[in-house]
């Protein structure tokens, strides 16, 4: 399956996606950061958070940072094997989560 069919529900290849993980939900299991080290990071407190182009990790509640193409499909696989259900993957242009526990 090519990364314009996995994004399929109307998220092709040109939209925006960014992610977040609710840290109240986290498990800590460290699968995202497995999937994706380049977008998610475990932190000394056990929960996992999403990094920055830089590599920083967003620590504010429901901060977000976008999900670069390449690494779409193992960001949607963090989505779905997370067992705490926190990763959420939402279009920039209206906010709708496309891969995750709230996703239509």
């Amino acid at each position: 399956m090519t990364v314009q069919q996995e994004a399929g529900s109307g998220t092709g290849t040109s939209e925006a996606l960014e992610v977040w993980i609710d840290q109240d939900l986290c498990t800590g299991d460290g699968i995202c950061a497995q999937y994706a080290p380049e977008v998610f990071e475990l932190d000394i407190d056990g929960l996992a958070y999403v990094k920055d182009a830089e590599d920083e990790l967003l620590q504010r509640p429901g901060a977000s940072t976008p999900v670069p193409l390449p690494l779409l499909t193992d960001v949607v696989a963090s989505a779905k094997e997370c067992p705490g259900d926190c990763i959420h993957v939402r279009r920039v242009s209206d906010s709708v989560e496309v891969y995750g526990p709230d996703a239509e």
